[in-house]
């Protein structure tokens, strides 16, 4: 199906178009969706099977996991939690109950604000997050910087910043 939108596209830009007829995609615009399909589908296959191999966890958990390790007495509230690792709550909710469970995050209500739940990484979490890290960078690095340039790095943050606008022009994650 894909592929027929730049096919369309030649067989219709020769023709004025309506103000109704699609924007399809140019043979180039083409090319680069499905190149950045191809990472947005496949990175996260790749990074999630080095975690299961190396540490027995998920590339979710660990994000989970880390996001706490980041945040001030590794501690967020459950819907802050679901922001930043960009996950909705029932989804959030049956991994921290998975982590929980191998003493890795604990959750509490809110003391300020009884409605909430806060879910904080314990002392156990916070060591397999320490040993997690190394072999997890180590992946990033070869999967998404080693193949680049300097130059392609800077170009990538920005093309990455500009379409995360167009999505969500409050994204937190980039501030």
């Amino acid at each position: 199906m894909e592929r027929s939108l730049s096919v369309e596209a030649k067989e219709q830009s020769a023709a004025p178009r309506p103000a109704s007829e699609p924007r399809w995609l140019s043979e180039e615009e083409q090319a680069v969706w499905i190149a950045l399909g191809s990472v947005v589908f496949r990175l996260p296959g790749a990074l999630d099977a080095q975690l299961q191999r190396d540490a027995g966890i998920s590339h979710f958990e660990y994000v989970v996991m880390s996001v706490l390790s980041e945040s001030p007495e590794r501690t967020l509230r459950m819907s802050e939690l679901a922001v930043m690792a960009e996950a909705m709550l029932p989804r959030l909710s049956q991994v921290v109950a998975k982590l929980e469970k191998r003493g890795w995050l604990r959750r509490a209500p809110d003391p300020a604000d009884g409605r909430y739940t806060l879910a904080t990484l314990t002392d156990d979490g916070w060591e397999k997050v320490v040993a997690t890290a190394p072999g997890h960078v180590e992946t990033v690095r070869s999967l998404v910087f080693d193949p680049l340039t300097k130059a392609q790095l800077k170009q990538v943050r920005e093309i990455s910043r500009r379409i995360m606008t167009a999505i969500d022009p409050e994204d937190r994650c980039l501030r």
